[in-house]
């Protein structure tokens, strides 16, 4: 009984946090500081600004309590458990046949191994074209499926597998579509970033480009620009009501 109860718990939707998470409060933390501060004093008694690495942290003599508060190597290999689920750490995709489902299309191995003539050189492995193969057996084995229900229907077992392999191996396809899926989606997103710092930039051209095509029409008008734009700072004009009156149309033309 006690057995199935801790299945149940790991199967949950919402597993419940590891107990450890008790350990992670403010006095714990405090410790753990003063600890690093002491480990990092040099000869001269000074505590010397330091990064601590995890290593560095396990290699220090940490209370059982505190060393919750150390984060632990990243694992390389094996499994881990998400909602109860193994899965597996390495990013290559396992095949059909190491997971002991019948693999209705050649592998990409023997697609390269097999021998052709100069006249006919080989060819890429095509997905699309295993793809429609089995998208047109799912259809014809469903037509199959619905008519053994409706002569024998304890007879579906059968069908149902052969449903399932086929939908199981039009998985497997998609998937090894997902590293070129990958790299494409980041080349469109570097592709996004570079549209926009271009066009950052041709905007920050338009701007200088209008605004020496107004400097270039103050200048023409006999206006100092320079002292207008002094005058507007805060400094002394020679003649006031000149200067005002020349900053006053300098900023206007900037604000238009």
């Amino acid at each position: 009984m006690a057995e199935t109860g801790q299945q149940r718990a790991l199967t949950t939707a919402f597993a419940p946090p590891p107990p450890l998470w008790k350990h992670f409060n403010t006095d714990n933390i405090k410790r753990l500081e003063e600890i690093k501060k002491e480990a990092s004093k040099g000869e001269d008694g000074k505590i010397q600004a330091k990064k601590w690495t995890p290593t560095e942290l396990r290699a220090l003599d940490l209370p059982p309590e505190l060393r919750y508060l150390v984060p632990p190597e990243i694992p390389t290999t094996g499994h881990y458990s998400v909602f109860g689920e193994l899965q597996n750490l390495s990013t290559a995709l396992p095949s059909l046949e190491e997971q002991g489902i019948e693999q209705l299309y050649p592998s990409l191995s023997t697609e390269e191994a097999a021998p052709k003539s100069p006249s006919k050189p080989s060819q890429p492995f095509n997905h699309a074209y295993y793809l429609l193969k089995i998208s047109k057996s799912l259809l014809l084995n469903f037509l199959e499926f619905v008519g053994v229900l409706s002569v024998a229907p304890e007879q579906f077992q059968s069908k149902v597998e052969d449903l399932r392999n086929l939908f199981i191996n039009a998985h497997h396809l998609l998937n090894l579509y997902r590293p070129h899926q990958a790299r494409e989606s980041l080349i469109m997103m570097m592709e996004e970033q570079l549209d926009r710092t271009r066009e950052e930039i041709r905007e920050m051209d338009k701007v200088k480009a209008e605004i020496e095509a107004t400097l270039e029409r103050l200048k023409a008008e006999g206006i100092d620009a320079d002292a207008a734009l002094e005058f507007r700072n805060g400094g002394k004009p020679s003649t006031a009501d000149e200067s005002t009156e020349e900053s006053q149309l300098v900023w206007g033309l900037m604000n238009e």
